[in-house]
């Protein structure tokens, strides 16, 4: 027979450490945030053997007497709960990082810990010792003359040795508390932020004025560089309580990996599926679904409507209005994604002119002798006032040289077609440049947006099963796949109810051809029962449009006539996005002739 028993304080503990601190980025995290609460303007951060070995924060915050530091030390011991009108701790009303008291004790139980802290105003300092678990009386230390508090861990889960067998390398865990550190100092662009690793230093950013836009700006140019700072859209903008602002990049601008989206929620860095999951359908049209914007979104609202109180990390939260954060998050998006037109990002065209800068050239160049053909008498002039070689260039019709003679330079965006280059390339000369289009990813766009308005138009059409599709599913899915039903109507996709945990399918979209309806229903379910939105199918149609987009294009190698290429050109400036394809690859790339001028010495 089995008998319960309390686990002794020790066990509780450990129990609990694991839950707060499974790794060193987790401590750093939670000392940082402790740091923040305090008013803490400037936070260093050491780390040795990946923060296993020795790790230490240091803040000038307010500091704490000797008594709040032996309190401190002591589990679900805070100073952050408000309080209710009654007297009670409000967790529903949480406006600081901290509010659980289990991070110091946590660290603690499974370390050997030391912490120094003078108080604001005090003229003396306090420290105090926990060696995995057994806590020390405070005693005297030397002042430092201001306030702040010192934080140092040794050792870290030596009392817990079977945890650092699933410790990754020294290398891994320094660049997960790297990433830890680049995300707190992207929520609080007002405090400065310092991280040395193994005595090299990883991250210095000083304290910018405020917590405005420019600074959050300079901030994230800061950390992520100039060239995201080039590259990216600003977002701000209200709906009821809710507020998002921050920024986002162009769809040009992409990586491999959802690493690099920094999501905070009332300043708190979160890493949450509904978040991540609008930030992924705001940008379905314009990236494959292996590529990723970059983006750092900051969510505001009252603290009554978001639950930070789900997970001892603190890294995730609920919302009480998911589709209220959602769609906010969604309009924002788009909104600014529309507003940016036909801007490219920097990258493109930066990378095309190093790519074309002669090897061994130098940044300053100096005026030498011209080339012999400037002045022989077999060549003429072209548009640009400068003399060419008689030869056509490769790929270039005699008609189009016709063209290129006989027109003046556009004033249009994209200019006027000049030359088609391998069958691929349009050439478009512009008032003070030149545009270089891919024919192929240009014209895709065009057609997904014409195939997309038309979608909108006449709704989704349907296609009827011979036979329905029963999908078996937990009774609560089917709720709530059922709940949706109107909304999946319009889609194109129509279900039944059949018997207890079970949906009928009878029609699916027609774009989608024949699709695996079970999937495609358990998808759904697994959705709508998380977020409240029937994400897949959205993006299920977006993919196949997409798809039929691309068939339905100017292939690469069909050579174009003058007006085919003008009229292409002129419907890209006319049509939304069309700066990018629908995979994020750019539709154009533009070269100012100031720059190309530079490239052969004349500027």
């Amino acid at each position: 027979m089995t008998t319960i028993r309390l686990l002794p304080p020790e066990t509780v503990n450990r129990i609990a450490a694991g839950e707060v601190v499974e790794r060193p980025a987790a401590a750093v995290k939670e000392l940082v945030e402790n740091a923040l609460d305090a008013g803490a303007r400037r936070v260093a951060v050491t780390i040795e053997g990946g923060g296993l070995t020795r790790l230490t924060v240091t803040d000038d915050g307010r500091g704490m007497t000797a008594e709040e530091l032996s309190l401190a030390v002591e589990r679900h011991a805070t100073s952050k709960l408000p309080s209710t009108p009654d007297g009670g701790d409000d967790l529903l009303n949480i406006a600081t990082l901290g509010f659980r008291g289990e991070a110091l004790p946590s660290i603690g139980a499974i370390s050997r810990l030391s912490i120094t802290s003078q108080a604001e105003g005090a003229g003396e300092a306090f420290g105090i010792s926990v060696d995995g678990g057994a806590k020390s009386p405070t005693r005297p230390a030397p002042s430092a003359g201001d306030a702040g508090t010192r934080v140092e861990v040794r050792d870290l889960f030596y009392a817990t040795p079977a945890r650092l067998k699933f410790m990754k390398t020294e290398r891994a865990e320094a660049d997960a508390v790297a990433d830890i550190m680049r995300r707190l100092a992207l929520a609080r662009p007002d405090t400065g932020f310092s991280l040395s690793v193994d005595g090299r230093e990883r991250l210095s950013v000083a304290a910018e004025p405020d917590a405005s836009a420019e600074s959050r700006k300079a901030r994230l140019i800061a950390i992520l560089g100039r060239e995201f700072g080039d590259n990216a859209l600003q977002i701000d903008q209200v709906r009821e309580a809710a507020r998002i602002s921050g920024f986002a990049s162009l769809p040009t601008y992409n990586r491999g990996s959802a690493l690099h989206q920094y999501l905070f929620v009332n300043g708190r860095p979160v890493r949450d599926k509904l978040l991540s999951g609008a930030l992924r359908g705001a940008y379905a049209d314009f990236l494959a679904r292996d590529r990723h914007p970059v983006a750092a979104l900051y969510v505001d609202l009252p603290p009554e409507l978001v639950d930070v109180n789900v997970h001892p990390a603190k890294t995730e939260v609920r919302f009480r209005d998911a589709g209220l954060v959602r769609g906010l998050i969604v309009g924002a998006l788009r909104h600014a994604l529309a507003g940016a037109g036909h801007r490219a990002s920097t990258t493109v065209s930066g990378f095309a002119l190093g790519a074309a800068r002669p090897h061994g050239a130098s940044a300053t160049y100096a005026r030498g002798p011209q080339p012999a053909f400037a002045s022989s008498p077999s060549t003429h002039q072209t548009g640009w006032g400068e003399p060419a070689p008689p030869s056509l260039a490769p790929g270039m019709s005699a008609r189009m040289e016709q063209d290129y003679e006989a027109a003046p330079a556009s004033a249009s965006p994209l200019g006027a077609a000049r030359a088609q280059v391998h069958e691929t390339y349009i050439i478009a000369q512009t008032s003070d440049g030149l545009v270089i289009v891919d024919q192929h990813a240009a014209h895709e766009r065009l057609v997904y947006e014409r195939m997309k308005t038309l979608l909108a138009g006449a709704g989704v059409p349907r296609q009827a099963l011979l036979v329905p599709e029963i999908v078996e599913l937990e009774e609560a899915e089917a709720r709530c796949v059922l709940d949706r039903a109107e909304e999946l109507a319009e889609l194109g996709l129509i279900v039944e109810p059949f018997g207890a945990g079970a949906v009928a399918v009878r029609e699916v979209p027609a774009l989608l051809g024949k699709p695996d309806v079970q999937g495609l229903v358990r998808d759904l379910a697994d959705e709508l029962a998380e977020f409240g939105a029937a994400l897949s199918l959205k993006e299920k149609l977006q993919e196949v449009v997409g798809t039929m987009a691309c068939h339905g294009s100017v292939r690469s190698g069909r050579r174009l006539t003058a007006e085919e290429m003008n009229a292409l050109l002129r419907e890209m400036e006319a049509t939304p996005h069309s700066g990018q394809c629908n995979h994020g690859r750019p539709t154009y790339v533009e070269l100012k002739l100031k720059d190309i001028e530079r490239l052969f010495g004349r500027r």
